[in-house]
């Protein structure tokens, strides 16, 4: 693959290939590169100093007597960077990866050395093996800038539900260090309600503190129903086709249907179930060395946020989904066993089930023996 000049020049007739690693710090990067035969150069910038990178770039080109034409190629570690480092040096003309931290292959030695450095060593040399045709780690595939804006909203959504049951949890906490329980009295959650009935009973600096936890619960509380209120109006405008053909399917709500459509259906693509399965982590990691054969159980190396939400629609589609065959699968492999077979048995379900919903999505099959919500539902 051709890439452009990564820093223009006039001379043309020399060309050479320069390998990059990125150590990503919060406040350092540390840049190590190399043309492969001679030893790494190391540079310290600051984080997201971009035209210290390109000027890093351009002395390690030239410590390696590289032309200016030279071909870069350069990786970095999945994390809170995200995206945008990548889509900047692929602007300037350079091949860059972003990897999956966790596939990294590290030493098992109970204490090793870890620094910057040796990371930035580590990723260098991993680099030139994988340019090399040696399968080292996994590469993420890139989502477009638009696909990733897409998935801010659920996930937000998943913040506020959390801080909101933290709120709640906290008010009800303080009130029964004095024996006040409105969870009992009033059978709901409207706390400014029971504190304007009981305010005499709560001494003035708790009630003080309970009254500004209510603020920030009354906040999170307007902030979640704004943004599913925009969700909705969203599917009914047409504008999200892909949640509203999943909602069609009974067990799957609005809820569901957008965070599979976000996190997994509506921008990745899979060339068979084996690719499906693996993007999820839901695929059996073995171990058979010598004379122990042992299954661990799944990877769980992909989308935690899918592979959680897939378990849990499993669950749903079995009391919902009664005459599917996935469902009487289930009932005949796992249904009268124990606990524990059961748990296993729905994780192998969420498998079925992942791979079912990519076949409706993607040819139009509906899963054998599921029903549809009714039209207006």
């Amino acid at each position: 693959m051709t890439t452009q000049t990564v820093l223009p020049g006039k001379d043309t007739a020399q060309a050479g290939e320069l390998y990059i690693s990125f150590e990503l710090g919060d406040k350092k990067w540390k840049v190590t590169a190399s043309d492969g035969c001679r030893g790494p150069s190391r540079y310290n910038v600051d984080a997201g100093d971009t035209a210290a990178v390109a000027d890093c770039i351009r002395k390690a080109a030239e410590r390696c007597m590289l032309g200016p034409r030279f071909k870069a190629h350069a990786c970095y570690e999945a994390g809170r960077d995200g995206w945008w480092l990548h889509r900047w040096l692929v602007q300037q003309g350079v091949d860059n990866i972003v990897v999956d931290a966790a596939s990294i292959e590290v030493n098992r030695r109970a204490r090793r050395a870890k620094t910057d450095r040796l990371d930035g060593d580590k990723l260098l040399a991993m680099l030139l093996r994988h340019h090399g045709g040696e399968r080292v780690w996994s590469v993420l595939r890139e989502p477009t800038p638009e696909d990733e804006d897409a998935r801010r909203t659920h996930r937000e959504l998943a913040r506020l539900t959390t801080e909101r049951t933290a709120h709640t949890n906290r008010i009800g906490s303080l009130l029964v260090l004095h024996n006040l329980r409105p969870n009992v009295v009033i059978g709901g959650r409207d706390w400014a309600k029971w504190l304007e009935h009981h305010r005499e009973q709560i001494p003035p600096v708790l009630r003080a503190e309970v009254e500004r936890e209510s603020a920030r619960l009354s906040l999170v509380k307007q902030q979640v129903k704004a943004l599913e209120a925009e969700r909705r109006l969203e599917v009914d405008t047409g504008k999200q086709p892909v949640v509203a053909h999943l909602t069609q399917l009974r067990s799957i709500g609005l809820k569901t249907a957008w965070v599979l459509d976000k996190e997994l259906f509506g921008w990745r693509r899979f060339a068979n179930r084996r690719e499906l399965a693996g993007c999820l982590g839901l695929v059996p990691t073995p171990y058979d060395s010598g004379g122990s054969r042992i299954e661990q159980g799944i990877s769980k190396a992909g989308n935690k946020r899918a592979r959680a939400l897939l378990v849990e629609l499993a669950w749903g589609w079995l009391r919902l989904q009664p005459d599917s065959a996935l469902t009487q699968w289930f009932n005949r492999r796992f249904a009268g066993s124990g606990k524990r077979m059961r748990r296993v048995g729905i994780v192998a379900l969420a498998r079925r089930l992942a791979i079912a919903l990519w076949r409706y999505l993607e040819h139009g099959e509906i899963p054998a023996g599921a029903l549809l919500k009714p039209s207006g539902a």
